[in-house]
């Protein structure tokens, strides 16, 4: 019987790959995905067939995986992270059901959150929200509300997709409006490549964090009020007593 997986494939290490991810690529005829991630998982796909492309070829992917399932394979369509953050099960489950295929069995995986969150030790340990700066497929008034708004709230933010070539200063800009509310020296921290070859992390405060060069692989954490940075290491109180 064919079904669709859309498995999110962590960090990009298989061994920070969930069970369950793993057992869906092997059970797949077909994988499919951005060749940047199919290349990580190459080792579980001996013998299969695997389909990538290049970015902003989503639907297009989709449709592909849509047509595979219903011609009789079992396919596993792959993203970074977690399938369901800023990734691939949304669309997937869309085209599924407007090409009448109901069988799309969702895999989660560790978003950059919390991979990148364990790299620089504990920043996320009370309430946080996560925002995406591309404008692709958000506006930036809407993105510059959810920043304003996260800063007002006291939140630990975590910023998916800070720069690329086309927005290389949109971490600048998102860094000035929140220090509309929040101290330039509020801590925070990034991590890049996580969980790949080339991975680094680094603390630095709000005002410094603006310069920083980031791109498409780096995610950013910026603190609490309560945030601090000792040992090397970025900590979140949770708030119980110490003895």
């Amino acid at each position: 019987m064919s079904r669709i997986y859309v498995v999110g494939i962590g960090p990009g290490s298989i061994s920070a790959m969930t069970g369950d991810a793993i057992t869906a690529i092997g059970s797949s005829d077909v994988i499919v995905g951005y060749k940047v991630y199919t290349d990580l998982i190459k080792d579980l796909c001996e013998g299969k067939e695997i389909v990538d492309s290049g970015m902003r070829q989503e639907i297009e992917r989709c449709r592909l995986c849509a047509e595979l399932a219903i011609s009789g394979k079992t396919v596993s369509l792959i993203c970074s992270g977690d399938a369901g953050v800023y990734a691939m099960a949304s669309p997937m489950l869309e085209v599924a059901k407007k090409a009448g295929f109901s069988d799309v069995v969702v895999v989660p995986g560790v978003t950059s959150a919390l991979s990148g969150a364990a790299v620089l030790g504990a920043p996320l340990s009370h309430d946080f929200c996560t925002i995406s700066l591309s404008d692709l497929l958000t506006p930036w008034e809407t993105i510059e509300k959810r920043l304003k708004l996260a800063a007002e709230a006291d939140f630990c933010i975590v910023l998916y997709n800070p720069a690329s070539r086309k927005r290389a200063d949109y971490l600048k800009r998102a860094c000035g409006i929140l220090m509309q509310t929040l101290p330039s020296d509020r801590v925070c921290g990034y991590v890049r490549n996580i969980g790949r070859y080339g991975e680094e992390a680094k603390i630095c405060t709000l005002g410094e964090l603006a310069d920083e060069p980031v791109d498409m692989f780096v995610t950013v954490f910026i603190g609490n009020s309560q945030t601090y940075a000792k040992d090397g290491r970025m900590i979140t109180p949770r708030g119980y007593k110490l003895q």
